[in-house]
């Protein structure tokens, strides 16, 4: 399957948007604080679409992802992959996709955060060639909450 920009009138925003909602649920309960994925609305997708890249594969909609640029390096969010579809290397494809316009865009590395208790995730985005740079904590907590990975490509 390959990926897709989606575009800021594109129906599939919602579809992207549940789909994000649906894949991230399953944190709840297992990360401190809980996921920015609460505030997001379809406004809100919708402007990142805007002003970032929001990208899928599949109609519909099974997996999607965030990309941001920023100085250097390009940002992967929320990359969401539904239950029915993990395992079937839409992932790796995503972060495939990610490189290609890291690479057009003149940036030469990748860049994306995960919570400290999805241990699960730090090996899937090992296995895709990323390392750990650093940790962080959340406003309020005295503890790291999250992990910083990159890729050099």
């Amino acid at each position: 399957m390959t990926s897709e920009q989606i575009a800021p009138e594109d129906a599939r925003v919602t579809e992207a948007l549940n789909l994000i909602r649906t894949t991230f649920a399953g944190m709840e309960g297992r990360i401190d604080p809980p996921s920015s994925m609460h505030r997001m609305t379809f406004e809100s997708l919708r402007e990142d679409a805007r002003t970032k890249e929001l990208w899928g594969i599949g109609t519909p909609l099974v997996a999607c992802v965030i990309l941001t640029e920023k100085p250097g390096r390009l940002y992967i969010g929320k990359l969401a992959v539904a239950e029915e579809a993990q395992g079937k290397g839409l992932a790796r494809a995503l972060i495939g996709m990610a490189e290609k316009r890291a690479k057009e865009l003149g940036l030469n590395r990748l860049e994306l955060e995960t919570r400290v208790e999805l241990t699960e995730n730090h090996a899937v985005f090992t296995r895709l060639g990323f390392v750990e740079t650093g940790r962080k904590a959340h406003a309020g907590y005295d503890r790291p909450t999250s992990i910083t990975f990159q890729k050099q490509i």
